[in-house]
């Protein structure tokens, strides 16, 4: 996709180096920063340069090939994909990436195992990009089939950012988006603002912007009057986990958006490729759900008068505040699950017809 016309990616790796566009800095610049060290890359999945399931895995996978240009010892490695796995515990992208890495490198001989690595990383992040590609092609049909009722702008609602800046290219809820809007679609974005960390006004408005899609940046509570006006023709949302079951783990809000969606009989879709499926938890309480530094909530950055970036303090100073990453929506409220393979209902038959 797109950044001031030029084609980028969201990761890649270049004379021993990885390249990450720096998303804590978006939307008001625009930074590459290079990781060079395995606790750059845990750092930047930790305080979320980097961010969405499908990029903090990719970013994880090149995070083991720094590891072994640093230090070819296989203590380091196993030490260094347990850092990994504890960076940040919902989305279940980043250990299925580091076991897939560690399948490939336990035991191999030093002479071969950082090309067997950069192999390995550089085929999560090419497999990514077809599989969202893909996704973007089957939730196509649907905005097709809404748009050819309708003959008109197709409204779509989504929240957070699982945009092309959460994966490696095209995104997941805005892989159809894209692909209707090159096929002449007209398409308008609801962008939930997203709280705490805004990701839907930063990022998301900004890539779709970017792409020349029209888009509105709301509050996070604004979708459900929207839908009562029958301004919303369909929510997408991504997700950093998704179990064998349906039940779907993403961003915090997601799970209010669904009910809203539910009450007002909007189809509620979720897009997301097989590497986020959990196959063996069984019960969504027994997901880790990530809570994060209050000051989050308590403080927001913007630019001041003379461009700068600036963080203020919104809260009290005293107040506490509570701040839970994720939520999840039951399977009985998502109308289907877009993936690489095809369009599903979102329960164990479906997901297990899909993925044979």
């Amino acid at each position: 996709m797109r950044i001031e016309g030029k084609e980028y990616r969201t990761i890649w790796f270049e004379n021993n180096v990885v390249k990450i566009i720096d998303q804590t800095k978006l939307p008001h610049q625009f930074i590459i920063k290079d990781l060079k060290t395995i606790k750059d890359s845990i750092n930047a999945i930790k305080v979320m340069e980097v961010r969405g399931a499908p990029l903090i895995g990719a970013t994880a996978a090149y995070g083991l090939v720094l590891a072994i240009i640093e230090n070819d010892d296989q203590s380091f490695l196993k030490k260094s994909a347990e850092d990994l796995i504890n960076s940040r515990p919902t989305a279940i992208n980043l250990k299925w990436a580091v076991e897939r890495m560690m399948n490939k490198l336990l035991g191999v001989n030093s002479d071969q195992i950082l090309k067997i690595a950069l192999n390995e990383a550089n085929e999560i992040c090419e497999e990514d990009i077809k599989f969202c590609k893909n996704i973007g092609l089957n939730g196509l049909k649907i905005i097709e089939e809404i748009y050819n009722k309708k003959k008109n702008t197709v409204n779509i609602l989504t929240h957070c950012n699982a945009g092309w800046l959460a994966t490696i290219n095209w995104g997941t809820a805005t892989s159809p988006i894209y692909h209707a809007h090159k096929k002449g679609i007209p398409v308008h974005v609801w962008a939930d603002e997203t709280r705490p960390r805004n990701q839907g006004a930063n990022l998301t408005s900004y890539e779709l912007n970017e792409e020349g899609i029209k888009n509105t940046i709301i509050t996070d509570n604004t979708g459900g009057i929207l839908m009562q006006r029958g301004e919303v023709d369909m929510c997408i949302v991504g997700t950093d986990r998704t179990l064998a079951n349906g039940d779907v783990c993403n961003k915090v809000g997601t799970y209010l958006k669904a009910l809203a969606a539910h009450d007002n009989k909007i189809p509620f879709y979720v897009a997301l490729p097989s590497s986020t499926i959990d196959w063996n938890i069984k019960n969504h309480k027994d997901i880790p759900i990530e809570e994060r530094n209050s000051e989050e909530l308590s403080h927001m950055e913007g630019l001041d008068e003379k461009g700068d970036i600036k963080k203020i303090q919104i809260y009290p100073k005293k107040s506490k505040a509570m701040n839970l990453a994720f939520d999840v929506t039951p399977a009985k409220y998502v109308t289907g699950l877009i993936t690489e393979k095809g369009v599903c209902e979102a329960s164990e038959k479906g997901l297990k017809d899909l993925f044979k």
